[in-house]
């Protein structure tokens, strides 16, 4: 069946967050009504301080971002380069170091490989490789592969931690579709900090198919990384967590794109891809092109749709990916174009330097005969129910916190099972949580029941809950290993809204 996109020229973004946890199969029943329990208990002893809780992030009244000056050329990440004669092909190093985001006061940040943020590492598909992590943080840390399918040894979870001035060497191998992934730290308790002093990089899964589809594919030029990120400085321009964080996640007024302060983009290509992370702590953003064009979402998470999609807004939660096409042949190149948030405020304005005249781009196209779900798929039973809960330190999923030395779940490899979970609402109302798979990319079958949206039909690791909503997930692990699952609020999850599930 042959598939076409219809390249447009606009672009709204919505992202938003939260993530869960869950028991055994043989005791679900159990740990739900104790979940209750402790959920009743909680909001009792609780209830007084939630209702005059300042810390509390009222996420329907976040803070706006400061609109792009436009001052600054976008910074793209440079590709990591393989290593010559050694025994890895790669090495990625987390470091401190100083970043000038304001004239004339260095703040200190981390970075992979320099400064700030880290450069994109690009994988074939069925490829493998060794990639040497080192730690020359002053704290323990760990290197997490996010959306890659690798066996629990390699994942980088909270129990790969690598102490100061140590390092290892980790086997990634690329066995999946092509697709837009990204790797981060991942120390329990201390991973909000260290992403919101910049520890982040964009991981590439490339095709080798000869008769994939001709996306553009050259990368800085026009096939684009976006990290899309808010940040708070205090007074002397420094990323001070500890005195800025808030519990229920930290959110900004200072927006960054690629860790770029005020950015632009020059667009010298009249059609470009653009490979867009949410990178925030917690923030949901909303995006538009200014002149309210559409745009095609062609890829989510774990690789390309089942279809692309034409459309006029996205949403996605902290940690989720989209890939989408704009064409740009039709703007006027003295026409203010640029990404916006819902307020109007811009994030990345764009400047038109398009080679080639303004000729309307040719559609381009895929073949794809496979059913995204099978009706078999869509017929098996829930095997595994998880219900968020919570805000601040009082989030538990399933009514427990993490406990690194508890399985929580088991799952036999290469078996799909129907996760349903369900984000329980609280006396507040409840916050939208992402929530994260580590290890898989699953399918979404339902939301309330509900067939999900065209752009939610592709593979995916990260979701979107709504207070009071369930969503019902297609989970298979293609390795062995312990793997964690957690709301992608990196407060929530360092406040134990994390659990393990054993592939065996």
């Amino acid at each position: 069946m042959k598939k076409s996109i219809l390249t447009g020229a606009g672009l709204l973004l919505i992202l938003t967050g939260c993530t869960n946890i869950t028991t055994e199969q043989q005791s679900v029943e159990q740990t739900m009504e104790s979940g209750e329990m402790q959920h009743e208990e909680n909001m009792d002893m609780n209830h007084g301080d939630m209702e005059g809780m300042e810390e509390h992030m009222d996420h329907d009244n976040i803070p706006p971002l400061q609109a792009s000056k436009g001052t600054q050329e976008l910074v793209i990440p440079p590709l990591l380069e393989k290593q010559k004669e050694s025994d890895f092909d790669y090495e990625v190093v987390a470091q401190e170091g100083t970043t000038q985001f304001f004239d004339g006061s260095p703040t200190n940040t981390y970075g992979y490989n320099g400064n700030l943020l880290g450069p994109t590492l690009q994988l074939k598909e069925g490829e493998t490789v060794k990639v040497k992590v080192r730690n020359e943080l002053n704290e323990p840390t760990t290197f997490h592969w996010h959306g890659l399918e690798v066996p629990g040894t390699e994942d980088g979870g909270p129990s790969d931690v690598i102490q100061p001035g140590e390092s290892k060497i980790v086997t990634l191998k690329a066995d999946q579709p092509a697709a837009t992934l990204w790797y981060h730290p991942h120390p329990h308790k201390s991973t909000a900090e260290q992403v919101f002093k910049g520890l982040a990089g964009m991981l590439y899964v490339e095709e080798t198919d000869e008769e994939a589809p001709a996306l553009p594919h050259t990368y800085g030029v026009d096939d684009i990384p976006l990290i899309f990120q808010d940040r708070l400085f205090d007074e002397n321009k420094q990323l001070d967590y500890k005195n800025l964080m808030n519990s229920d996640g930290t959110i900004g007024d200072v927006s960054l794109v690629n860790g770029t302060i005020n950015p632009k983009l020059t667009v010298t290509k009249p059609l470009m891809r653009f490979r867009i992370l949410n990178g925030a702590n917690a923030r949901n953003y909303t995006f538009r092109l200014s002149n309210g064009a559409t745009f095609t979402q062609i890829a989510s998470d774990g690789g390309l749709l089942h279809e692309p999609v034409e459309m006029d807004e996205i949403t996605l939660s902290p940690s989720e990916r989209a890939e989408i096409l704009i064409d740009f042949s039709a703007m006027e190149s003295d026409e203010p174009i640029a990404i916006t948030d819902e307020e109007g405020n811009a994030l990345l304005p764009f400047d038109l330097d398009i080679d080639g005249g303004t000729e309307e781009m040719e559609s381009i196209s895929w073949t794809d005969d496979t059913t995204f779900l099978k009706e078999e798929e869509k017929s098996l039973p829930v095997s595994k129910e998880i219900e968020l809960f919570g805000m601040m330190d009082k989030v538990t999923i399933n009514g427990k916190k993490f406990d690194p030395e508890r399985i929580d779940l088991r799952q036999k490899k290469g078996v799909s099972e129907v996760w349903e979970v369900y984000n329980k609402p609280d006396e507040m109302g409840g916050m939208i949580h992402p929530f994260h798979i580590h290890g898989t990319q699953f399918k979404i079958i339902s939301r309330d029941g509900r067939e999900p949206a065209p752009n939610e039909q592709g593979l995916k690791d990260s979701v979107l809950i709504e207070p009071g909503e369930r969503v019902r997930l297609l989970v298979t692990f293609p390795e062995e290993g312990i793997y964690m699952y957690h709301c992608h609020i990196l407060e929530h999850e360092d406040n134990g809204m994390m659990g393990q599930v054993e592939v065996y």
